[in-house]
């Protein structure tokens, strides 16, 4: 299985409203539900104030598209991370799974994953 980097410094963040949030930016991710706001986005991108943040988030997806019947994969990765004492952060979308790690841990996070038998493009 195939992961992709993403490029890019993210932030979690709480946040007060969503209506300066530019939803046509690559890589905005929005949850609104009846206790919080939240946005995850490249650090550069957040135009809005924050109640809570949290910097220092790098990223990589698995790549392409998983159907809904895959069974394990999170599972998986987060298996080979926790047993190394990394913690991960998850979104996942229609297409795929976003997995973000903080940045210490992130080119040793991808190490672990290639040993295990994934491919990335570190």
């Amino acid at each position: 299985m195939k992961l992709k980097t993403i490029n890019k410094n993210f932030s979690v963040c709480k946040i007060k409203t969503a209506k300066n949030i530019d939803l046509k930016n690559e890589f905005t991710f929005l949850s609104v539900t009846d206790e919080e706001i939240s946005l995850v986005c490249p650090t550069e991108d957040i135009l809005c104030d924050t109640t809570d943040r949290e910097d220092g988030w790098k990223c990589f997806r698995i790549e392409g598209i998983l159907d809904f019947s895959l069974i394990g994969i999170l599972s998986h990765i987060s298996k080979i991370l926790s047993e190394n004492k990394i913690g991960i952060f998850v979104i996942s979308t229609y297409n795929t799974d976003y997995i973000f790690v903080k940045e210490e841990n992130y080119k040793n996070s991808l190490k672990l994953l290639e040993k295990n038998g994934y491919q990335t493009d570190l």
